[in-house]
């Protein structure tokens, strides 16, 4: 805890130091996980790709910065101003308000980046921003947060706007960025870690797994979602799973 008597200004610069250095170290440490399961499970996956993989590093690190620095200076303002509707009480909200929080978040989340995400495949925005993030191709582990600090900047503003609208305990955001670090991870590591049962079952029509996010990897102008196929199939953008992804699990 900092003291109540630091100026505002050091306050905020040493929180957004912290956050950032925490995002990275979560960064580093999921796509460090599944970089090593791809290497343990698909031997050679990677091999071609060091010079890929140390530029999606280098862009990654520039956004912990975009995204932790708004974190942080978010929750000193929580902790030390009462703003926010961040609470950390058990008994503030029914129990019932705990799965609400995450899922009205999740699909929050996943309206913005389906709109924002298409709109950046329009070709002035794709060139100027979008297109450091296609330039992994295929893309890996390490892609996840492979950005423009353009395209950071869209994706860290949602959860700072949204702790001042829907209350959240600490620990359901943290359910929340959880599942964002896994899946933003695992839908980008090049191979398909779910069961060919559950991507080709009913709940795999409306959940995103690496073989529907491959096709947009591929083919650019469709599967433009988050972690549901709900705006693709609402607004004619899905086009299914990445055809060589599907033969490579039929095969196992």
């Amino acid at each position: 805890m900092l003291p109540a008597d630091m100026p505002v200004l050091l306050a905020l610069l040493i929180v957004s130091v912290v956050t950032s250095a925490f995002v990275a170290i979560r960064y580093f440490a999921s796509s460090g996980l599944f970089a090593w399961i791809t290497q343990r499970t698909r031997p050679g996956l990677y091999a071609d790709r060091t010079i890929q993989i140390r530029k999606e590093i280098r862009w990654s690190l520039i956004a912990t910065l975009i995204y932790g620095a708004p974190a942080g200076m978010i929750f000193w303002s929580w902790n030390h101003l009462g703003w926010t509707r961040l609470y950390a009480d058990w008994s503030a909200y029914p129990l019932w308000c705990l799965p609400l929080s995450v899922a009205l978040y999740l699909f929050a989340q996943d309206t913005w980046f389906y709109w924002t995400h298409r709109a950046m495949h329009r070709p002035a925005l794709f060139k100027r921003m979008h297109g450091v993030h296609h330039d992994s191709r295929p893309p890996t582990a390490w892609t996840a947060m492979s950005f423009h600090p353009l395209e950071s900047l869209t994706g860290a503003v949602l959860i700072p706007v949204l702790v001042f609208i829907i209350p959240i305990h600490l620990a359901m955001l943290g359910v929340v960025l959880t599942v964002a670090t896994i899946m933003g991870v695992t839908n980008h590591m090049g191979w398909e870690m779910f069961p060919r049962w559950l991507v080709h079952s009913p709940l795999g029509h409306w959940m995103i797994t690496a073989s529907h996010h491959e096709r947009h990897h591929e083919e650019y102008r469709c599967n433009f979602g988050l972690y549901f196929r709900f705006w693709d199939h609402l607004c004619g953008t899905d086009r299914g799973f990445s055809p060589r992804m599907v033969a490579e699990k039929a095969a196992a």
